[in-house]
């Protein structure tokens, strides 16, 4: 059976055409720039600041679910463009991936928002990451509040919790009630609390502009135009309502809270680890299990119970191979 046609909205954002969508709210009396390739931002003309919204999709170019979300949620505000009560930008990651439907093209745009890339320093995805630093500190440069960003992602493999969030500790607690509230609305099924980066944009964006910033993941990578939105729905809608001015309250039911207790680095060539991509995010290990060896280094569960994240023992050396983390709430 042949794959169903993309809507013209959803093939638009895959390709990074803003368009449609900037003569809409242009045409509506804001400020409206295209400044570097897919990205879009739309600014009020008027007196006073308001709050500043940036929303990121393709960071990983075969996570095609978060676009065919965001296109629609986009599509609808701007036939009312009027409604927008904040200023927004929005960013298309890597559109070079998307375009090649790979995860990236040299190496993992999401561990490129950092000083340090070590051998990843040459490649398409720095200079990419560079061009969306740049367009992001003069978003936020002066922006109003609360600020946010939002960078929507798909999980490569299944999850206990088919929706979660990584939330960088490092922001404030009046920020972290903000956002959990969202989550909460949204529908996100757990939480983690990260207190360290590996180089992913929403960390950059917490730690330099306080933002109410988080890495969501949206269920499982799919083909692009493939994916059940049925299952984002309350995701759309909490989407939706914030970019329309709602207030934001706590969710119907709070999402469980887990925090970091190890990051699994990849140091040699040697490293071996006891899951893979096909584990579960959330997996548990009983208190002494091997998570991984890496020559003379092997990583065990230290707590009576650690649950893996991420676990991709196919990264680059030097880079995060895995997260593991206890519920503390």
């Amino acid at each position: 059976m042949a794959a169903p046609a993309l809507s013209a909205v959803v093939r638009s954002l895959a390709e990074a055409d803003f368009s449609a969508l900037a003569k809409r709210f242009s045409d509506a009396g804001y400020a409206v720039a295209l400044p570097a390739p897919g990205i879009l931002k739309i600014k009020s003309t008027g007196a006073g600041k308001r709050a500043s919204i940036l929303l990121s999709v393709g960071v990983h170019g075969d996570e095609t679910g978060p676009i065919e979300l965001l296109s629609h949620v986009l599509d609808a505000l701007s036939l009312q463009p009027c409604a927008l009560a904040a200023d927004l930008m929005v960013c298309i990651g890597n559109p070079a991936a998307i375009l090649a439907g790979k995860r990236f093209i040299d190496a993992d745009l999401n561990r490129m928002f950092r000083a340090d890339r070590a051998a990843m320093g040459n490649s398409v995805e720095a200079g990419r990451a560079d061009a969306i630093i740049a367009e992001t500190e003069e978003f936020f440069a002066g922006a109003g509040l609360p600020r946010w960003h939002l960078d929507l992602h798909s999980a490569i493999r299944p999850s206990v919790y088919p929706t979660f969030a990584v939330m960088p500790d490092l922001i404030s607690d009046e920020t972290k009630a903000l956002l959990t509230g969202w989550l909460g609305q949204a529908g996100i099924g757990a939480i983690i609390i990260n207190p360290k980066s590996s180089g992913t944009y929403s960390y950059y964006c917490a730690e330099h502009f306080g933002a109410a910033a988080s890495t969501i993941e949206l269920g499982r990578v799919g083909a692009l135009g493939q994916n059940d939105l049925s299952v984002f729905a309350d995701v759309a809608l909490t989407l939706d309502n914030l970019l329309r001015g709602a207030a934001v309250v706590a969710g119907k039911v709070a999402p469980p809270i887990f925090s970091v207790v190890q990051e699994i680095i990849k140091l040699t060539d040697k490293f071996s680890m006891a899951s893979d991509c096909s584990t579960q995010n959330f997996t548990s290990l009983p208190a002494g299990a091997v998570i991984a060896t890496d020559g003379d280094t092997v990583y065990t569960v230290k707590h009576a119970e650690e649950l893996v994240v991420f676990p991709n023992p196919g990264v680059r050396v030097g880079l995060r191979a895995g997260l593991m983390v206890v519920r503390r709430s």
